[in-house]
């Protein structure tokens, strides 16, 4: 199975749907963040620190991964100069959506975030990255690529999912209990044939669960210098959630 192409299909069918892992930005938030008031999610629950982000305006920002409406038009709408990339034309077609209903000026490119051959070297001074390595099998080209279009000393801001995710079974965590079942790295294409079936479909993008070593080592073998990190959960009733932070977000930034 080609599980970049599957994913691609997946996230053109959750565009269409009522499931969105992030929410479009309402017309509200879009005026606020004229002001100068936003804050965007990389990860369930939490922002991230607004120190981290700090005055958008005039700055080229890189949302990478990040088609849907939410990242993108707030950080246009505060003053950056956003070029949003998905794989995903239905995910793009929002931002697209958006822009135009509220007169913002956003770029949008479709590409794998692992691929940005069409983006030039050192044009971004934020690459701003929400929750979305777990769909691609081999995230260290995801940083190299981030680091490779980052400016010297910009900024790479991640949100990603804590390797913890993927060891336990998820029809008992779903149940309330938690069963050691994987191992990490994680695929979801390793799962039973029947089971995989069941797990992933139209709406149900792959997922991968990496290690550490690829998730924060690959950042620093990439160029990347580690300034900042946050954690956050799941919400809800998620069992894993009562016991551990099951995401976490980092700020890196390109050596000089």
């Amino acid at each position: 199975m080609d599980a970049t192409q599957f994913n691609r299909r997946a996230w053109d069918n959750i565009a269409t749907s009522r499931r969105k892992w992030f929410t479009p930005a309402a017309a509200s938030e879009i005026q606020a963040a004229r002001r100068g008031k936003f804050s965007i999610r990389l990860t369930a629950t939490k922002p991230v620190p607004a120190a981290w982000i700090g005055d958008v305006r005039d700055k080229a920002i890189l949302a990478l991964a990040a088609g849907g409406g939410h990242q993108g038009p707030l950080l246009a709408a505060a003053g950056g100069r956003v070029t949003v990339v998905d794989f995903s034309a239905g995910q793009l077609a929002i931002d697209e959506k958006l822009a135009q209903e509220h007169q913002l000026t956003i770029q949008t490119v479709q590409a794998d975030m692992a691929d940005l051959n069409s983006i030039a070297s050192e044009q971004f001074d934020i690459v701003i990255n929400p929750c979305s390595v777990n769909f691609v099998r081999d995230v260290r080209p995801v940083w190299r690529e981030a680091a490779r279009v980052l400016r010297p000393d910009g900024a790479l801001i991640s949100g990603m999912m804590q390797p913890v995710n993927f060891l336990f079974d998820a029809v008992k965590r779903d149940r309330g209990k938690l069963k050691v079942r994987f191992k990490i790295p994680y695929s979801d294409l390793d799962l039973p044939p029947e089971e995989r079936e069941q797990t992933i479909g139209p709406e149900r993008p792959i997922d991968f669960g990496h290690s550490l070593a690829d998730l924060i080592g690959g950042q620093l073998d990439a160029g990347l210098m580690l300034t900042d990190i946050m954690e956050d959960v799941w919400g809800g009733d998620d069992v894993l959630s009562d016991h551990i932070a099951t995401f976490i977000a980092t700020r890196a930034v390109k050596r000089m």
